[in-house]
């Protein structure tokens, strides 16, 4: 069975990547089939009109638990959160990636991280692109006709690339397969 499973793996998989956020979560979804790419979907979720941050946490995990059910990705790609000053803003940030990060490990569907640079690097070439060089390089790459008005969506998607195009190589970032893995990673944040 996990022979066949692995074999199959190669042949076709599902990337759901995501790039999250409590203002707007983006995320995209890309076939795998032989080796190729193509595009399924991209979206976002708007969640500026709720103000309670644990009501935006609660519809971010209930949303990525109804792509999973949807459309039964292999694996999920996600964007880290970037350091910045503003340590309120990173503590949320970090809460939107854990919960959307939950909502895989639930389904034991294997989760790799990657920061920002290292996608823009994967997608662009440079790991300072902007978001819209990143979002005009997938459109050239997966024939988008139209760009979407917020580039949030086109930052997970292009979490879902950048995880195609590092498929088989190894990985700078972490990567969990369910939560036993998860913890075993993360000792050191586990209260005794």
């Amino acid at each position: 069975m996990l022979l066949f499973k692995l074999k199959n793996w190669t042949k076709e998989r599902i990337i759901l990547g995501i790039d999250p956020g409590t203002t707007i979560m983006g995320f995209g979804l890309i076939k795998v089939i032989n080796k190729k790419m193509e595009f399924l979907q991209l979206n976002e979720l708007q969640l500026s009109k709720y103000d309670n941050h644990y009501q935006k946490l609660k519809i971010i995990f209930e949303r990525t638990i109804e792509l999973i059910e949807t459309h039964n990705p292999d694996e999920i790609a996600i964007e880290a959160p970037f350091f910045g000053k503003n340590v309120q803003s990173m503590l949320k940030l970090g809460r939107a990636q854990g919960v959307a990060m939950a909502a895989g490990l639930s389904r034991d569907i294997p989760i790799t991280e990657y920061e920002p640079k290292k996608i823009k690097m994967a997608i662009t070439g440079n790991g300072n692109a902007s978001k819209e060089q990143v979002a005009k390089m997938l459109q050239q790459l997966l024939g988008l006709k139209e760009l979407p008005k917020n580039l949030d969506s086109t930052d997970g998607l292009a979490a879902a690339v950048c995880h195609f195009f590092n498929s088989g190589k190894i990985v700078a970032g972490k990567s969990y397969t369910g939560w036993d893995a998860f913890v075993k990673q993360n000792e050191d944040k586990i209260r005794k």
